[in-house]
C-alpha cells in the first residue's frame, strides 16, 4: 500500500461551508469533488472534537482542538487523556510535524509513516493530515446517482494520478446532492479490495455552516472495530495568521 493521501485535517479541520446546492444539472465529477472539498474546509477554522476508538476488549477516548488556514496549514492539539495531553500535529504545505511531550521532541514525519495508524485508531497519519489533494491528485469518473445512508448522492470514482502515490488505490465517494458534503467514502487497496468505509453522519449547523458532525470509519476485515470522531463546536472565518502554524508553536499551544 503506497503512501500519501488526504482526509482528516479535512475532517479535523472540518465542518464547512453551507453552500446549499441548487438543482444544478452539472455532473462534472471533478467539480462535484471540488465543491465538496471546499465545503468541508472553509477558509480559517477552529473546532473541538472527540475521538472514540472501539475495540473488542476496550474503548479509548481522545479529545482534541484543531485550527486550520486554507489547505496548507493545520494544527491539532490533544487535550485528553492525561497521558497524551500536549501531543500536537502540524501541517505546513506538504510537511507534517509531530510534537511528543513525554520526550519533549518534535519530529518531521517521513512518508514511510503516513500509512501507519494515528494514535491507535483506524485512521492513518495521512488521513489525519490530508497530505494530497482530492481535486488535483486524482482522476474523477462520474458513476451515477443513488441513495447512500439516507441521502441522495452523486457517486464519484477517484483514481490517484501516477505521479501522486497515495495510501488508497481507489476511492468511491458519495456526495450529498443537497449540500455537496460527503456521505460515504469507500477506500480500496491495490488489489481492488475494500479496506474501510467512512460514514459521515448527523448533519447539523455548527458555526453557521452545515456539516457532518460525526465521522465513523469501519475496517472491512476486522470485526467489532471502528473509530468515531465527533465535532462538538466549530467556528469559521476566524482571525488567524500563518505564523500561528509554526514548529515553535507546537510546544507552546495550550
Amino acid at each position: 500500500m503506497k503512501a500519501i493521501r488526504k482526509k482528516l485535517f479535512g475532517f479535523f479541520i472540518i465542518p464547512a461551508s453551507m453552500l446549499i446546492a441548487a438543482d444544478s444539472p452539472a455532473q462534472d465529477p471533478r467539480e462535484i469533488i471540488r465543491r465538496m472539498d471546499e465545503n468541508m474546509r472553509g477558509n480559517a477554522s477552529y473546532s473541538e472534537m472527540s475521538m472514540e476508538v472501539v475495540r473488542p476488549r476496550y474503548t479509548r477516548e481522545v479529545s482534541m482542538r484543531s485550527w486550520t488556514l486554507g489547505e496548507d496549514y493545520a494544527l491539532i492539539y490533544v487535550t485528553a487523556p492525561a497521558r497524551d495531553q500536549g501531543t500536537a500535529f502540524l501541517k505546513r504545505g506538504n510537511e507534517i510535524w509531530n510534537y511528543q511531550p513525554n520526550i519533549d521532541r518534535t519530529v518531521k514525519m517521513p512518508p514511510s509513516m503516513m500509512s501507519q495508524s494515528w494514535m491507535g485508531s483506524d485512521f492513518t497519519n495521512d488521513d489525519l493530515v490530508n497530505a494530497s489533494s482530492l481535486v488535483h491528485d486524482y482522476s474523477h469518473k462520474f458513476i451515477g446517482e443513488e441513495e447512500a445512508d439516507g441521502h441522495m448522492s452523486y457517486v464519484i470514482e477517484m483514481i490517484p494520478t501516477p505521479e501522486n502515490p497515495v495510501v488508497y488505490e481507489k476511492i468511491i465517494q458519495y456526495v450529498s446532492k443537497e449540500h455537496y458534503l460527503p456521505v460515504r467514502t469507500e477506500n480500496y487497496d491495490e488489489r481492488d479490495q475494500l479496506v474501510n468505509t467512512i460514514h459521515w453522519r448527523e448533519f447539523k449547523v455548527l458555526g453557521g455552516r452545515m456539516s457532518p458532525t460525526i465521522m465513523e470509519i469501519i475496517p472491512e476485515d476486522q470485526a467489532n472495530r471502528k473509530t468515531v470522531i465527533t465535532t462538538h463546536t466549530a467556528e469559521y472565518d476566524i482571525d488567524i495568521a500563518e505564523r500561528f502554524f509554526s514548529i515553535e508553536n507546537l510546544t507552546e499551544i495550550q
